[in-house]
């Protein structure tokens, strides 16, 4: 079956603001994320216990309004959302200086709390608004480039305003945030989503509501073998530094090499794996697959390099040899699942199917600490053994899933007509 290559990677309009504006948010991201109890705690003047127990419970409060938020993307578009979610968030962060009472710092931390957890949703929702076919691999590739490149650097800034200013740079910081995300919302206005005839004839049917999704198994199912898939992405953040620290007995530097090697890759070649997945008219099933198999590897050598526990030399060449692997699984993985679930979400309630899908990611980063701590307690190999066989399972059910969603979802370019069998009567005009 050929692939017909070519329009469906046309340039979306307002492509390049859509991606500035999400980098520049980025880097506001990345001014306070690595830092949020210490930034939050010097912004506000409250404990770190008060700030711990107010993110947490604001956090949660934003996971029960990710529905809310899928259901504003279907009514009114993902675009509009979008932008009310940047002047959300920018607002916030303007505020976090003057809320120095817990009431103050509790009420602002729950409304930014809100557009935070809801962004992923409606991001998602965007690309699939704004863009077709090929086109929505290449802005996830770019998208998640962009963040990591973003965040990244916004870390650097902030431990320079830092070391300028001292704990009053947090201040600065939290208006720094407020005016990337300004910034960035202004940009995004710049987009305009894609009207074709499917868009149309969607937008005059009311859209139906979350029944409509629970009653769709194979979208379903793409969500459960996200979660897991998603198990392993939290590994990075949660389990390589508690397994370097306990069971390899590795200096805490190695975490940090690890983190940077998989940023550094993550946002110099995250664009050119996807664009030499998509130009190979691979399936986005199969290429996802694939990213789950690389993830399994990686979770398998865990086990071996766990087992072996060599020398500090072996071991930390191994480790970032491993992390290599993880992060192509990543790369491989990220644009194809993206794109998968946003094209296989139906035009009229494409918000609500994202905010489902959305929630294997809030689950499993939510679950990955517990599970984690407790199998590490009981042997260093079992958490990448039981990540191991997750992404099999999340690759395998990818799989059987493939001829059960729709065809414009598994594949990134339409597939080229079948030529007619030799001798057979052309087609006439009516």
């Amino acid at each position: 079956m050929k692939v017909v290559k070519g329009a469906a990677e046309a340039r979306v309009a307002g492509e390049w603001s859509l991606l500035t504006g999400i980098g520049i948010s980025a880097v506001g991201i990345g001014m306070y994320i690595p830092f949020s109890l210490v930034f939050f705690h010097h912004v506000t003047g409250l404990s770190f216990t008060l700030v711990g127990l107010v993110l947490t419970v604001t956090g949660l409060a934003g996971l029960a309004f990710m529905p809310l938020a899928g259901t504003a993307v279907d009514r009114y578009g993902a675009r509009k959302v979008n932008l009310v979610l940047y002047a959300v968030r920018a607002a916030g962060f303007a505020l976090y200086p003057f809320a120095g009472s817990l009431p103050a710092f509790a009420a602002v931390a729950l409304v930014t709390a809100l557009a935070d957890r809801s962004f992923p949703v409606v991001q998602q929702s965007l690309i699939g608004e704004v863009a077709r076919g090929g086109a929505r691999d290449r802005l996830q590739a770019s998208v998640r480039a962009l963040q990591n490149a973003g965040m990244g650097a916004g870390a650097l800034l902030v431990s320079g305003v830092l070391a300028l200013w001292g704990p009053a740079g947090f201040q600065y910081t939290a208006w720094g945030n407020a005016l990337a995300f300004a910034a960035a919302g202004l940009l995004v206005a710049r987009v305009r989503p894609v009207r074709d005839a499917l868009a149309a004839g969607s937008a005059k049917r009311p859209p139906a509501g979350y029944r409509m999704v629970l009653r769709d198994r194979p979208f379903l199912g793409l969500t459960a073998a996200n979660f897991l898939t998603a198990l392993g992405y939290a590994a990075l953040s949660v389990l390589f530094p508690l397994y370097i620290s306990t069971w390899l007995r590795g200096p805490d530097s190695l975490t940090g090499a690890a983190f940077t090697v998989n940023t550094a890759l993550c946002a110099g070649i995250g664009v050119l794996i996807a664009g030499r997945v998509r130009r190979s008219g691979a399936r986005r099933t199969r290429s996802a697959a694939l990213g789950a198999l690389l993830f399994a590897a990686a979770f398998a050598a865990q086990i071996v390099l766990g087992t072996l526990r060599p020398g500090q030399t072996v071991t930390m060449v191994a480790l970032l040899a491993i992390v290599v692997v993880y992060t192509l699984g990543e790369l491989v993985h990220s644009p194809s699942g993206g794109a998968l679930s946003v094209s296989a979400a139906p035009e009229a309630v494409r918000g609500r199917y994202l905010a489902t899908y959305q929630l294997s990611y809030s689950l499993a980063t939510a679950l990955a600490p517990s599970l984690f701590t407790a199998l590490l307690a009981v042997d260093g190999r079992l958490p990448w053994a039981v990540l191991a066989v997750a992404a099999l399972g999340a690759a395998l059910a990818l799989l059987l899933l493939e001829r059960h969603l729709p065809a414009d979802a598994v594949h990134a370019t339409p597939p080229a007509p079948a030529a007619a069998p030799a001798g057979a009567p052309a087609p006439t005009a009516a």
